[in-house]
Formats: C-alpha cells, sequence, structure tokens
C-alpha cells in the first residue's frame, strides 16, 4: 500500500494551472469535503484538488458527483460507472474514461469496460449496461433519438440523469486542470489491461460499500431549485444537491464573468445541440471579437470550458490570467461555464419525460415489471 502522504503528494502533482491545497494543511470547508472524499475514494483525488483553493466550489463539485454517482438507491453502482465511462467518452476526457473503465473491471467486467472506453457501447454484453451506455454516451445530442430504457422509475431516471450532468461538469474540468491520462501513458495494451486490473481491486471496497445518500449536503446552505431542473425531483439528495451546486456555480460565474460574458456563453449554449466543433476555434474566435480585451480573454476560456473544453490551451488559460489573476478566478470561470453546459444537458434530458415505474437490481440496470 503507498503511504498516504505519498500519495497525496503525487495526486496534487497532477494538477496544472493553479495551486491545490495539501490535504496535510486544510482546513474549514476544505478540510471537511477532503474528509469525505478520503473515507469514500480512499484518496483525495485529483479532482477534488483540483477544485481546493475555492472552498464552495469544492464543496459543490463534490456534492453533485457524490449524491449522484455513489449512492445505489435505484440504480445499482455498474450502471453508475457505465454512465460516467460513457460521458468521458462523449466529452474526450482520457483520463475520466480510465478512472470509471477501471471502476466496470470490477463490476462487470473487462470486456464490458473495454467496449465502452474504446467508444463501442454496442459491444457490451449485458443487455442493460448496454442499454444505458448506449444513452449516456449520446446524452448531450439534442437531435439524437438515444432515450434512456422504457419502464425505469421516475427515481431511477433522476439518478441516472444525475449521473450524466455531474460527469459532464467534471470531464469539462479535468480537461483544463489536469494531465490527459490517469494510467502510465507508456503501457501497452497489454500492460494497461493489466495495471486496469490490478487497480480494480484496489478500489473494490469503495465501489462495492454502501454509501448513504445525503451524507454531503451539510457542506452547503439549502438553496432552492432553478427551473429547468425539476427533473431531479424523484430523488431528493440529487435534487438537493444540484440546487445546492447550481447556486455556487451561479454565484462564482458572477464573481468573475461579466454579464456580457454569461450572456454570450448561455446563448451559444442555446444553440449548441451537441455538436462537435471541429479541430479549429475560428469559431469561438468569432463570438469574442467584438468584446473588450478582459472580455474577450474570458468569453473564449469560457466558451471552451461548456463546448470544447479539451482544447483549451496554455495560452487561453494565460492570456485570462493577465486580466483575471488568481486561481479562484479561473475555477470560478470555468466552473460555471462547465455547469452551464453541464445543467443544459440535464434539462434537455428531463424534457424527454418520464417512465412507468419499475424494480431495479442493484448490480445493475433497471428492470421493467412483469405485467402478469
Amino acid at each position: 500500500m503507498v503511504p498516504a502522504r505519498l500519495a497525496s503528494s503525487v495526486v496534487q502533482r497532477q494538477v496544472r494551472y493553479v495551486r491545490p491545497v495539501p490535504a496535510a494543511t486544510a482546513s474549514g470547508l476544505v478540510a471537511a469535503v477532503y474528509r469525505q472524499v478520503a473515507q469514500e475514494m480512499r484518496l483525495v483525488v485529483p479532482p477534488a484538488m483540483l477544485h481546493s483553493p475555492v472552498p464552495d466550489l469544492l464543496a459543490a463539485y463534490w456534492m453533485l458527483l457524490r449524491e449522484s454517482l455513489l449512492p445505489t438507491g435505484e440504480v445499482g453502482r455498474a450502471t453508475k460507472e457505465a454512465v460516467a465511462a460513457a460521458v468521458s467518452v462523449a466529452a474526450i476526457c482520457p483520463y475520466c474514461t480510465e478512472m470509471h473503465t477501471v471502476g466496470l473491471y470490477d463490476l462487470s467486467g473487462e470486456h464490458d469496460a473495454e467496449a465502452i472506453a474504446g467508444d463501442r457501447a454496442w459491444e457490451v454484453r449485458d443487455p442493460r449496461l448496454r442499454e444505458v451506455a448506449l444513452w449516456a454516451r449520446h446524452a448531450h445530442e439534442a437531435d439524437r433519438a438515444v432515450q434512456l430504457p422504457a419502464g425505469l422509475s421516475m427515481a431511477a431516471r433522476a439518478e441516472l440523469v444525475g449521473v450524466v450532468v455531474s460527469m459532464h461538469y467534471l470531464t469539462r474540468m479535468v480537461n483544463i486542470f489536469l494531465s490527459n491520462f490517469l494510467l502510465p501513458p507508456g503501457l501497452g495494451p497489454r500492460g494497461r489491461r493489466r495495471f486496469k486490473r490490478g487497480a480494480s481491486v484496489v478500489m473494490r471496497p469503495t465501489l462495492r460499500a454502501p454509501h448513504e445518500p445525503g451524507r454531503s449536503l451539510s457542506l452547503l446552505p439549502e438553496a432552492p431549485v432553478a427551473g429547468g431542473s425539476e427533473w431531479a425531483a424523484a430523488s431528493p439528495a440529487v435534487a438537493r444537491a444540484l440546487a445546492r451546486a447550481g447556486a455556487v456555480f451561479e454565484a462564482a460565474g458572477a464573481r468573475v464573468l461579466s454579464p456580457a460574458v454569461r450572456a454570450l456563453v448561455l446563448q451559444r449554449l442555446s444553440r449548441w445541440r451537441g455538436e462537435e466543433t471541429g479541430l479549429g476555434t475560428a469559431w469561438c474566435d468569432e463570438l469574442v471579437a467584438g468584446l473588450p480585451p478582459a472580455d474577450r480573454a474570458a468569453g473564449r476560456l469560457a466558451l471552451l470550458a461548456s463546448i470544447a473544453s479539451h482544447q483549451v490551451s496554455d495560452d487561453d488559460v494565460a492570456e485570462f490570467r493577465r486580466y483575471h489573476p488568481g486561481d479562484a478566478a479561473v475555477i470560478g470561470a470555468t466552473g460555471w461555464a462547465s455547469f452551464a453546459a453541464a445543467r443544459l444537458i440535464g434539462e434537455r434530458q428531463g424534457q424527454a419525460g418520464g417512465l412507468p415505474p419499475t424494480t431495479h437490481d442493484r448490480g445493475g440496470a433497471a428492470r421493467p415489471k412483469s405485467s402478469r
């Protein structure tokens, strides 16, 4: 077992652009979140550390992810990890893809995990996982007719859409602030699979242990449910986490980004149907061309974070920080933009409407009730 202090040091070095708070010196809200993360994930993971310079955004990230992914109320962890992995593929986030397919090695098996990692969800052998993974892979594509499997209860639907929202937020932030790959880049295909098998054994206690819903909610004050988020109401913990986290992201955006920049991002998102923007960033440059220099730098970073986070470059961050110095500013701007995109995806999924109730298998996806 790697000593906790050494592991924390290695994790901290994966974060770029900001200086994370070391676990050994954390206090207040950061220490409270770190304790929960370490207890439930066995380590203060890099996605938590990248948020740590802004304590309330750290709590918002953890609450959003934890309440949707970890508890297994209506939907089992295998299904949730399949959704998380499929969203990671859709968001072009190799780091998150590797993290969540490692979990699937233990929960579902190597074949299904690698099928999702390779963007071949149709090859997943488990039919329940296959349906849900295909839906999650395309959940952000507004014009694509891929829906959740028929027969899901409203609570199960809320949990699954919650995972989609939290992962579309997280993958954007990970693409910007963490290294591209979780596993050592020099490993060949056989070595990577061997590494994943070993890592899945280490992760097994966190994957299979019970996680009570609502544990993180005390970290942030209560907030009203925003319009468009009514889809989460059937899962109280997801709904309350979404409301509290959303209020924090909105406040962060208002602190850092001008009304003009926020309006520009929201307008572009309203026209985004989930399509990829291509290799270039001319679309982004055209949108910010008429803004003053400070807003142009902020608008470019926020637009890329919301729609093409994998294209954020060192130059984009450096230009933003010329006008908006400090770690809190860059985390606040990208966090607001990432959540704006994720929330929109959730709203569109919620507009699909409810489906009849079902029974559920804690190890996998929902199964329709028998008509007999």
